[in-house]
């Protein structure tokens, strides 16, 4: 993680030291990044973006409730 910014190796951050290089965090350029993601990690994933699908649609019901009423 980067003392500056906070930003985790690979992250984009809103100090936009990225596109700059200057906060010397080491989590961009001239690193290795994995570009493919294992079945387990590829199943996390997607159960936990599942999760959030069926929260926004619990959310949106919701509204659409609350403005029928």
């Amino acid at each position: 993680m980067c003392e500056e910014c906070g930003c985790q190796a690979g992250e984009t951050c809103d100090c936009d030291c990225h596109s700059h290089n200057e906060c010397g965090c080491g989590c961009h350029g001239g690193h290795f990044e994995r570009r493919y993601q294992t079945k387990a990690e590829k199943i996390a994933d997607l159960e936990t973006y599942l999760m959030e699908l069926k929260t926004e649609v619990r959310a949106v019901e919701e509204h659409l409730a609350d403005l029928r009423k």
